[in-house]
């Protein structure tokens, strides 16, 4: 058996993502002989099948779509290609600077999308759609940043290009969002506490894991997700006990099923199952780092969960690793962001009470992304209209931009902003 790297396999996967989209069949994998494994039906309740969930294919028939999705995917190989290191002598490409996401945008608005999809339910407004917006922010409003946007009190998301909403998908009454992805191919992925799904531009639901929604100690939820690959997700169960999840969402097979462990050595508390976690990620050095919200730590553990690194702060929402190998970390109980290295030095914070009072975040920030630019987003649940839900700065702590529009969008927990450079579903990439 001939040995590839992670890069060349998230290469591979792409490359067979496509093969798939164009004719419906699957790429051989990089040194291995051509196959065509059954697609398996999307993972139901404590990852049952839901063959009411349909088979994981595409079957759209507009080739103009297709043709995006080649164009999205084609990037999205450039890109793994640069980053091993792999190129032609002379100037290095630009595939470094690729935006794959962006290529993806016109089949949100091509005309085989519904204005409902099968598996959608309206998702009810709440009173913040009367909230007016300050005139003289700073920047361009929703014209600012192409994203992708959700809140938690409000269960349906946005995709925002060229100053307006393009597309929205609603799941109806109840809580929450905590995590979204696109990836290359257009496909997006998300959790919705109860679940974690990844659905099509043109609203098809592909995979799905339900948690248990019943009362007590049988109780699980889910708050974080990231896709590993086209074909992989990788998620965090809060539970009795929690554990950590990779899931191959083509075939349905579970490749990681781990306990993830307290942070203190004490029995994790029955009563607060749905603190536990929030933001978890899959690093680009193959570790996991996790957010334990109600235990005050953030703790990075190998693959095979042994402990390389924690750092405790008060109520860690999310935590991630940057490419400049500094860890980024939201802390909501004192309502800061923190980026500190690897021997748990400061490096830069912004607290919220750094902001003028014309723009203060109404409520403490819970995610944030961070630009190749070195900007830093924070979102805020804005209060149900009475502030900001996004405010962008720069690294010496200028003001570059303020969201407030609570008549097009709702609150913000997390934004992935589309044209900044990367491919997300490369472990590190995306810095969000």
């Amino acid at each position: 058996m001939k040995i590839i790297s992670r890069r060349d396999a998230l290469k591979a996967a792409v490359l067979s993502a496509v093969s798939t989209q164009l004719f419906g069949e699957s790429a051989p994998a990089i040194g291995e002989s051509p196959a065509n494994p059954a697609m398996k039906p999307a993972l139901g309740i404590e990852g049952q099948r839901r063959p009411d969930l349909g088979d994981g294919t595409f079957s759209s028939k507009n080739w103009k779509a297709k043709l995006g999705f080649l164009i999205a995917a084609i990037l999205a190989a450039g890109a793994a290609t640069f980053l091993t290191g792999c190129h032609t002598s002379g100037t290095d490409t630009g595939a470094s600077i690729a935006t794959p996401c962006m290529a993806q945008l016109e089949r949100f608005t091509a005309a085989n999308v519904p204005a409902m999809g099968p598996a959608e339910f309206k998702s009810p407004v709440g009173k913040w759609t009367n909230a007016p917006a300050p005139a003289g922010l700073p920047g361009r409003g929703l014209a600012e940043h192409p994203m992708l946007y959700v809140g938690e009190n409000y269960t349906k998301m946005f995709l925002v290009n060229d100053g307006k909403v393009i597309w929205s998908y609603q799941t109806g009454p109840g809580y929450e969002y905590d995590d979204i992805w696109m990836l290359s191919n257009g496909n997006i992925l998300f959790t919705r506490m109860q679940y974690v799904a990844e659905i099509t531009p043109d609203k098809k639901v592909v995979w799905r894991y339900d948690c248990n929604n019943s009362s007590g100690t049988n109780h699980t939820e889910v708050h974080t997700c990231q896709p590993i690959g086209l074909d992989k997700v990788m998620f965090v169960v809060n539970g009795l006990p929690p554990k950590l999840l990779i899931v191959n969402t083509k075939t349905g097979t579970v490749e990681v099923n781990h306990e993830v462990p307290s942070a203190d050595g004490q029995p994790f508390n029955p009563r607060n199952i749905h603190g536990q976690f929030r933001r978890a990620r899959y690093t680009a050095q193959e570790t996991y780092l996790i957010s334990y919200l109600s235990s005050s730590n953030v703790v990075e553990y190998d693959k095979n969960f042994n402990e390389v690194w924690r750092y405790g702060i008060r109520s860690p929402w999310a935590a991630m690793r940057l490419k400049n190998g500094n860890t980024l970390i939201t802390d909501e109980g004192d309502n800061l962001t923190r980026e500190v290295n690897q021997k748990s030095e400061t490096v830069w914070e912004f607290k919220s009470s750094e902001l003028p009072e014309a723009y203060r975040l109404v409520q403490p920030p819970q995610s944030c992304t961070r630009l190749a630019n070195g900007n830093t987003i924070l979102t805020s649940r804005g209060g149900g209209g009475k502030g900001p839900q996004l405010v962008e700065v720069s690294s010496d702590k200028k003001v570059v931009w303020v969201l407030q529009d609570w008549q097009d969008l709702g609150d913000a927990t997390a934004v992935q902003i589309l044209d900044d450079p990367g491919v997300p579903e490369i472990p590190g990439e995306s810095q969000h």
